[in-house]
């Protein structure tokens, strides 16, 4: 299986998975703290996430599977929802918990 599809196998299995460097319990990154924290706070239970430093094939590609060039990126129910900033932005706006309980209790 190509990385392409890899990627979106992965996107498409999990209701939610964050690409990002680290892990949720070990961030690598403030960008990619920030928005396992914002996730959190928003109710998800089970994150799937991929840690891009350890996966330099998904690195590489994931910014030409997305068309977002940076880390970390959040897909919900397969879709791109964005990195750091859109996802501390949803959660502010309280719309980022409205979407994570879609997505788990769907």
């Amino acid at each position: 299986m190509n990385v392409i599809d890899r990627i979106k196998e992965t996107v498409e299995s999990k209701p939610i998975v964050l690409f990002m460097k680290g892990t949720p319990q070990f961030p690598m990154c403030g960008f990619s703290s920030r928005t396992v924290q914002a996730l959190k706070a928003a109710g998800v239970e089970n994150l799937a996430s991929v840690n891009v430093l350890e996966d330099p094939e998904i690195r590489a590609n994931l910014p030409r599977f997305s068309n977002w060039p940076t880390f970390p990126q959040l897909f919900i129910k397969g879709e791109l929802i964005g990195g750091c900033d859109i996802v501390t932005e949803l959660h502010e706006s309280g719309e980022l918990s409205r979407l994570v309980a879609e997505a788990q209790h769907a």
